[in-house]
C-alpha cells in the first residue's frame, strides 16, 4: 500500500471510556479504518487534557480520572479520508475532529 508523498492527517480526540455500541469508540475507529482500507491508525493515551465540557482529565494520583483523552491518528490520501468522515459521524457522540495537509517522508514495512 502506498500514500502519496502530499496526504492528510485526521486526528480524533475522545475519552478513553467512550464507546459505541458498547465497544471501545478507539477501537472501533481502528477496526473501521482499517476494513475501509486506509493506511494506518494509531492510538495515542494523553496525559493530561479537556475538552468542550472544560472537566480536567489527569493521571496524577490524587486526581486520578478513568477517562484519559485518546487521540486516534490516521494519515492517507484526500480521497480516503474524505470517504471515511462520514463514518466518524455516526461513531462519535462527543469529541473533535481535525484535519490537516501533511507530506509523508516515508511510509515502509518489512513485507515478511
Amino acid at each position: 500500500m502506498q500514500i502519496p508523498k502530499n496526504a492528510q492527517r485526521l486526528r480524533i480526540f475522545i475519552g478513553e471510556t467512550d464507546r459505541h455500541q458498547g465497544r471501545l469508540l478507539s477501537e472501533v475507529i481502528v477496526e473501521t479504518a482499517r476494513k475501509d482500507g486506509l493506511a494506518g491508525a494509531t492510538v495515542l493515551r494523553g496525559i493530561m487534557g479537556y475538552g468542550a465540557n472544560s472537566r480536567v482529565h489527569t493521571n496524577k494520583i490524587l486526581r486520578l480520572s478513568e477517562d484519559m483523552p485518546i487521540v486516534v491518528e490516521i494519515v492517507d490520501a484526500k480521497e480516503k479520508i474524505d470517504t471515511f468522515l462520514p463514518q466518524l459521524d455516526d461513531l462519535i457522540q462527543e469529541g473533535l475532529v481535525t484535519r490537516e495537509d501533511v507530506h509523508v517522508i516515508m511510509y515502509r514495512h518489512n513485507g515478511g
